[in-house]
């Protein structure tokens, strides 16, 4: 296993690499002026000694490949900028916007594992049931909904309409906002913080664990009718034995894959999400960065986003090790 993750850290290298290289070709080789953006937007008139100035201060007059070099220096020694809008540290901003969305994307993950799996194990395990129907037609449902819309209707149901009707405060959640003095938490809240957290975690995770719940049920399909089921059941062994120590086992690599690269997916790309509860995340400040042309901010976030993405494909890998020892060990299946 070791030499396992040895061969996967050492693929991931060029990968970064080039992820990186192509956020500098894509945000400081694009057409554009930054130091107008610095100076106030392009609506005002900017005198040519201050975007000298400008230009001098942020090394924008240096050769591109200076630039490039810099910018990997700073990038390798964690220097990501300072916004051109608010002259905060990037760092700092992707660091408090990464608190809210892991702890956001943390607990939608963890729906998706619990209700998605159970969901789809249940509707294999008695195909064609009601259950089973239930499960279809549920997650057909909610695939199709849009995230905007259930977002909204949740805040009706157990935010207004709860508050209306004198609905226990069990039942009753906010609609806006992390809660107050939350940043320093991590994804385990604290005291009534949960409450904030619940409506927009099912609500991100409501797409995801539909479509594992259907990815589920196919991969189970496939299994139980394997030939090593059936002898796992010839031994003697329980049903619930059979179902989720060899069953489900086998079945889950493409779920795992899924679930992986969702994780990296629901960090930075949950816009709608965190727009309709005004969660302060990375997908909403990247979407506000990118209307305000704010370049350090959109090149700080997406190389977080990428790093994620690269992280959860190793996790993945990684896991397919686990789940069957022949990729790990590079065996083939007979012919």
């Amino acid at each position: 296993m070791t030499g396992f993750i040895v061969r996967r850290l050492i693929v991931t290298v060029p990968v970064v690499f080039c992820a990186l290289s192509l956020l500098f070709v894509l945000f400081f080789l694009a057409p554009g002026d930054p130091a107008t953006v610095i100076a106030g937007g392009a609506e005002r008139s900017v005198p040519e000694s201050v975007r000298r100035a400008i230009e001098e201060k942020y090394h924008f007059n240096d050769p591109k490949p200076v630039q490039f070099a810099d910018y990997w220096k700073r990038t390798l020694s964690g220097d990501l900028g300072q916004s051109y809008k608010s002259n905060v540290d990037v760092s700092a901003i992707v660091g408090k916007t990464m608190v809210a969305s892991a702890r956001l994307a943390f607990w939608a993950i963890l729906i998706e594992i619990i209700i998605g799996i159970s969901a789809g194990v249940i509707s294999a395990v008695r195909r064609y049931s009601f259950l089973d129907g239930l499960v279809t037609v549920s997650t057909v449902a909610v695939s199709a909904l849009p995230v905007f819309v259930l977002g909204y209707f949740l805040q009706l149901i157990f935010g207004v309409y709860g508050g209306q009707h004198g609905w226990p405060s069990w039942a009753r959640f906010p609609v806006q906002g992390i809660g107050p003095d939350s940043w320093a938490l991590g994804v385990f809240p604290t005291g009534d913080q949960w409450k904030y957290l619940v409506l927009p975690a099912f609500t991100l995770a409501s797409v995801s664990t539909a479509l594992v719940a259907r990815l589920t049920r196919t991969t189970m399909l496939e299994v139980v009718r394997a030939d090593y089921l059936r002898t796992a059941r010839a031994k003697g062994l329980l049903e619930r034995q059979v179902i989720l120590r060899h069953g489900l086992r086998n079945a889950m690599i493409p779920v795992v894959t899924f679930i992986g690269i969702d994780f990296a997916t629901l960090m930075g790309s949950a816009i709608l999400t965190e727009t309709v509860y005004n969660w302060p995340g990375m997908g909403s400040r990247l979407a506000d960065a990118i209307q305000a042309n704010d370049v350090p901010v959109v090149l700080g976030i997406t190389l977080v986003i990428v790093l994620l993405y690269v992280t959860a494909n190793l996790v993945v890998d990684l896991s397919y090790g686990w789940f069957d020892p022949r990729i790990r060990t590079g065996m083939r299946e007979p012919k």
